[in-house]
């Protein structure tokens, strides 16, 4: 039976995980307090938290939730980020600090449901921001029907173009004479 401290630790992490997009699990050994100061700070500019989790109660606290699938992988020290807005910008933050860091490894994540590994992870930091990708889907709807859209309209614009030299031409006849 878990302790009443336990208990409290237990439903705060329910409540942080319950409206998560993005968790992946570190491996933190080595860092230093600095660099995990810095690197929580990172993590709040990207809408993420940090959080060093004892590996019992997480277990209890993932039980029967989204993140479920983080279970078999809570070993050793772990450090959990939780993000709740865009997965790429929270992978890129972590990637680029795991660049600087070396000491600090990705074990496995979970976006949208999703379990992922580090190799995977580092894909999905790789993607362009949701803003970006959706600009680039307008671009791509855009180009066609713009396209088409003055494909259309040629017919219209030459007949206009040939009724104007005609009307010059006429003008041109009629001042000769």
């Amino acid at each position: 039976m878990p302790t009443q401290a336990k208990a409290e630790t237990i439903e705060e992490l329910k409540t942080r995980i319950a409206d998560v997009t993005t968790a992946v699990l570190t491996d933190y050994r080595g860092l230093t307090v600095q660099q995990l100061s810095e690197l929580r700070k990172q993590l709040k500019t990207a809408a993420a938290e940090y959080h060093v989790v004892k590996n019992r109660l997480a277990r209890v606290a993932l039980e029967g939730s989204p993140l479920g699938g983080l279970r078999p992988h809570l070993t050793g020290p772990t450090g959990v980020v939780i993000g709740r807005r865009d997965p790429a910008v929270v992978a890129k933050t972590l990637s680029a600090f795991a660049k600087a860091n070396p000491a600090l490894q990705l074990r496995v994540g979970v976006i949208d449901g999703q379990i992922l590994q580090p190799q995977e992870l580092r894909a999905v930091a790789d993607l362009p921001s949701r803003e970006i990708l959706r600009g680039q889907l307008v671009g791509a709807v855009q180009g066609p029907m713009g396209a088409l859209v003055g494909l259309l309209t040629a017919p219209l614009r030459e007949l206009v173009y040939v009724l104007a030299e005609r009307g010059k031409a006429a003008a041109a006849e009629a001042a000769a004479e």
